[in-house]
């Protein structure tokens, strides 16, 4: 497959309407164009179970979509399995605890379906194009690529947000939300505040191009 375009949407955190006047906008064709997702599509927002559903749809629809991880979903699946489970409600999980609650039949139902839990499980750290990294949060200075740790691509800001260093391609990141998208010579914040009344934004390559979507 012969990639034209590549869209990359920023943190979503359960703003499932947003999310689909987004994709409608940009006119993403699954067949000649890539479509990654940066993290966080799940916690304060209204429908992060919506978000999960409508997402893992789209990776069985589409071979050209890629999803990363972000530090919410690690957190969720430290709530998960009893590692942490105060942090993750600190940050907004109990909406998504509440998504998945409402949809439940039973008290025997898992609450977070094993379909979704397959689709989280299959997130990626990062992704590497031509001339661009792209990951959650950053990546730490000084440091080879290959040599990141998951908890840095997830969690790091200023270390990274404050650095000029050089990582050998732009760093296209989310996590930290900013009013609008962020453009620096080694690095491009594309993490707007969608679930805080902001937009949600897309980043098009080559051409460079934003587009976005208000609540």
């Amino acid at each position: 497959m012969s990639i034209e375009k590549t869209f990359i949407i920023g943190d979503i955190h359960g703003c499932l309407g947003m999310l689909k006047r987004l994709i409608d906008d940009i006119q993403w064709e699954p067949s000649k164009d890539r479509l990654i997702f940066i993290g966080d599509y799940i916690d304060r927002g209204e429908d992060s179970r919506g978000v999960i559903e409508f997402v893992s749809a789209l990776t069985k629809d589409a071979q050209s979509v890629q999803c990363l991880i972000g530090n919410h979903e690690q957190m969720l699946f430290d709530y998960l399995s009893g590692e942490d489970t105060q942090t993750y409600i600190l940050n907004g999980g109990g909406a998504t605890l509440m998504s998945y609650n409402r949809a439940r039949h039973s008290k025997e139902d898992p609450l977070i379906p094993p379909p979704h839990l397959e689709f989280l499980s299959s997130l990626v750290p990062m992704v590497e194009l031509d001339d661009y990294y792209i990951v959650h949060a950053g990546f730490r200075p000084h440091v080879p690529i290959q040599e990141q740790t998951l908890f840095d691509m997830l969690w790091i800001r200023n270390e990274f947000l404050l650095s000029e260093y050089d990582f050998g391609k732009v760093v296209i990141f989310g996590h930290t939300p900013f009013n609008n998208p962020v453009v620096m010579k080694n690095k491009m914040g594309i993490d707007t505040g969608a679930v805080y009344g902001n937009q949600l934004t897309c980043l098009e390559l080559p051409e460079v191009r934003f587009h976005s979507v208000a609540p």
